[in-house]
């Protein structure tokens, strides 16, 4: 398949831009991913359609602040966004600026922070934290929510909150993981109250899931590294839940992508590490994971790519066209898909 036959005409207004009132009140389109029966109904109604004995897998990873302003000893202005942090101090970051600037170079951060140009790894730079504080309690006093490139306003202080799980744990990600945005504390209790199995695994999402693939042939195209961690208290969990005949439901892209990676012997085994793990129509066959919750992704990214995997590209193309003309809220604040047989 082509990065072509992944593209969809989404009218703007469609793109949430901000959360609704509660975690809870987003619609979910369910996708019978045999029959491709289309179903509309609300997240409210998630729970009722779990089976005793599945378990939900949840992606636990915690988004950091991640977005810094401030300019370069020039006086030009910059807008840092963390990649990845790789110590207390230094961190993997992207940086936009009217000229990018050179090794050696230091930049002037609000509240007096500063940081060091270490040097250029690819299109990223390498980043060094001055002082005694860590870099993440700088993050906490100075950054802002990185809010995804699709949402056309400043985060304020509800995103402090609403861009994140009420399960965020793990700290690293620089994206939220969506499809967990729409469990609430109720919600939660709900189904621990039902009988539900739950377990967690961490996939640092990075910003990487928002670019669109570039290349036309999907051979070529290079996948953006995220780091990932399967216990082994998750990995007896599956074990449990496949010999007492339940489905391992993924909440979100994030959760299928590392089990699928802790999953590539042929089964899966508790681990940690970099994952560059790129799921495609129509061979790839899925090791860990019966059930998706997820929500809307954007054209030709690989994310799309990998729900349209588990579901089949057809049920999903049409899927997406049905959201569309029922008007259905996209991307990070929008709302969801329940994918299953």
């Amino acid at each position: 398949m082509k990065k072509s036959d992944f593209n969809y005409q989404l009218p703007e207004e469609l793109i949430a831009q901000k959360p609704l009132a509660e975690r809870t009140d987003s619609r979910l389109l369910c996708v019978n991913k045999q029959t491709g029966q289309l179903d509309d109904k609300y997240f409210n109604d998630f729970i009722n359609l779990l089976k005793p004995n599945d378990l939900l897998v949840f992606n636990d990873t915690k988004v950091i602040p991640a977005r810094l302003f401030g300019k370069k000893q020039t006086g030009g202005k910059i807008e840092i966004l963390i990649e990845r942090v790789l110590d207390a101090h230094q961190a993997i970051a992207h940086i936009k600026a009217s000229k990018s600037p050179k090794a050696g170079a230091m930049l002037e951060l609000e509240c007096g922070y500063q940081c060091e140009v270490l040097g250029r790894e690819d299109d990223l730079f390498k980043l060094c934290f001055q002082g005694e504080e860590t870099l993440l309690s700088i993050l906490d006093k100075v950054g802002h929510m990185p809010l995804p490139p699709y949402i056309s306003r400043e985060d304020d202080e509800s995103d402090l909150t609403r861009y994140q799980t009420v399960f965020a744990k793990q700290q690293g990600a620089v994206a939220a993981p969506t499809a967990g945005l729409h469990f609430d504390d109720l919600t939660m209790q709900q189904i621990k109250d039902k009988g539900i199995a739950t377990a967690f695994v961490t996939l640092h999402v990075g910003s990487g899931t928002f670019q669109p693939v570039r290349v036309e042939n999907l051979d070529e195209h290079l996948m953006h590294k995220e780091y990932f961690n399967v216990s082994e208290a998750t990995v007896a969990a599956v074990q449990k839940t496949r010999v007492n005949g339940g489905r391992v439901v993924a909440i979100g892209t994030t959760a299928v992508r590392a089990l699928e990676s802790a999953s590539q012997t042929g089964t899966l085994k508790a681990g940690f590490g970099d994952t560059d793990l790129f799921i495609t129509p129509p061979d790839y066959c899925f090791k860990s994971v019966d059930a998706m919750l997820t929500n809307f992704h954007l054209p030709e990214s690989t994310l799309l790519m990998l729900v349209s995997a588990f579901s089949s590209y057809e049920n999903i193309m049409k899927a997406y066209q049905h959201a569309i003309e029922q008007r259905y809220r996209f991307f990070s604040y929008g709302d969801a898909m329940f994918l299953s047989a």
